[in-house]
C-alpha cells in the first residue's frame, strides 16, 4: 500500500486511476498489487514530511506484505516475533500497562463469562 499526497482537486484524476481513498488517515492510497508509475506525481512527501517507503519501488508492484502499515488503536510494536496471546516473558514488560494488554484483559474476562 503506497499513500499519496493527492490534492482535493486532482481526487477525480487519482480515483480515475484506482487510487482509493482511506477515511481513517485521510488520504489517498494504492491498492496492494496495483503498479504505482501513474501515481508517481502523488507519491512524494507523505503528510508527516517523510518519503513513503514504496517510493524507491515506484512503478513496480507494491509487495502486498511489506507495503502495508501497521497500526491501530491498542498496537504495540514487540522486538522479537511472538505471538502476544500466549506468555512471553520478553514481551510481558513492553506490554505491562497499555491500552492493548487492557483490551486483551478485558477480552479474556469476557470470553470466560461464556
Amino acid at each position: 500500500m503506497l499513500f499519496l499526497t493527492v490534492p482535493y482537486a486532482e481526487k477525480d484524476e487519482a480515483k480515475a486511476l484506482g487510487a482509493r481513498w482511506n477515511p481513517t488517515k485521510r488520504r489517498w492510497y494504492v491498492p496492494d498489487g496495483v503498479a504505482t508509475d501513474a501515481f508517481a506525481k502523488w507519491a512524494g512527501q507523505g503528510a508527516d514530511g517523510a518519503a513513503p517507503a514504496a517510493a524507491a519501488g515506484a512503478g513496480k508492484r507494491v509487495d502486498s506484505y511489506q507495503g502495508k502499515t501497521v497500526t491501530g488503536t491498542h498496537y504495540v510494536a514487540l522486538d522479537h516475533d511472538c505471538n502476544p496471546f500466549e506468555p512471553c516473558a520478553q514481551c510481558a514488560a513492553a506490554l505491562a500497562d497499555t491500552e492493548w494488554q487492557k483490551a486483551r484483559l478485558h477480552l479474556a474476562g469476557l470470553v470466560a463469562k461464556l
